[in-house]
């Protein structure tokens, strides 16, 4: 009898140790969906270029900036880039709106859309991307477009922060743009359309503000390039630069 007791008890002991850890685990896995679902809401506006440009012919202000809401795992993101001569109008510039959401570690996929704003024709596109740290802490964006008009274009950026001391910092960056088709009513030809290599060396007074100076160069290619001689133009520019860096 002492015997049946015993084991009585130690059947109810393992039965509550069992009921406990699958209380314990149900706890963790309703604490992770709520750590996901509530994640923290964040917010950045960041002004990464803006700056003026001495080149050949005509220069220009050109500018690119991005602000995001959201937290870890998904955010809204509102990216804007262009150029504006110093003495005249936009000549372009583009506005996206963007859901990002993360895939992996240090990855987010992106959709969303596109406006080109520019005097004719202004263009909507849909967008999806890839935006994320590759190895050796290269920033990359890759991105496609769908225009309204069914034609398909790419691009892909890389940019590499090297720190010479705390608060000086050599940017390189590289563009490449991409076309399926040409796209004549802008310029664009099918292929590999133009390329970009630029040099910024900023220093960072507050991490939140730092002046910087470089170059760029940029370069059109194949029927790109014929486009452009066509309406008068350089296909290959080189400027030097000097803007800030801001951000809150």
């Amino acid at each position: 009898m002492r015997m049946l007791k015993g084991s009585l008890a130690a059947a109810a002991a393992v039965a509550t140790a069992l009921t406990a850890s699958v209380g314990v685990a149900q706890t963790v896995e309703v604490d992770q969906a709520q750590d996901f679902h509530e994640e923290p809401l964040l917010w950045t506006v960041l002004v990464d270029r803006l700056e003026h440009r001495w080149q050949n012919g005509e220069n220009s202000v050109n500018w690119e900036a991005e602000a995001f809401v959201g937290g870890d795992y998904q955010k809204i993101w509102l990216t804007t880039e262009g150029e504006k001569p110093v003495d005249g109008a936009v000549e372009e510039a583009e506005i996206q709106l963007l859901y990002s959401r993360m895939i992996g570690d240090f990855w987010d996929v992106q959709a969303g859309i596109r406006h080109d704003v520019r005097p004719q024709p202004q263009t909507t596109y849909a967008v999806l991307g890839l935006q994320g740290l590759a190895p050796y802490f290269f920033e990359v964006d890759a991105q496609a477009f769908l225009s309204e008009d069914g034609d398909l274009t790419a691009s892909a950026e890389a940019e590499f922060d090297l720190l010479i001391t705390q608060k000086l910092i050599l940017q390189p960056v590289a563009e490449v743009n991409f076309a399926l088709q040409d796209v004549e009513e802008l310029g664009i030809g099918a292929g590999v359309s133009d390329i970009g290599l630029g040099l910024r060396l900023r220093y960072e007074i507050v991490r939140e503000f730092a002046p910087y100076v470089g170059v760029q160069w940029e370069r059109q290619l194949g029927q790109t390039a014929d486009f452009a001689r066509a309406e008068g133009e350089d296909p290959d520019v080189f400027s030097v630069l000097a803007g800030i860096r801001f951000w809150f």
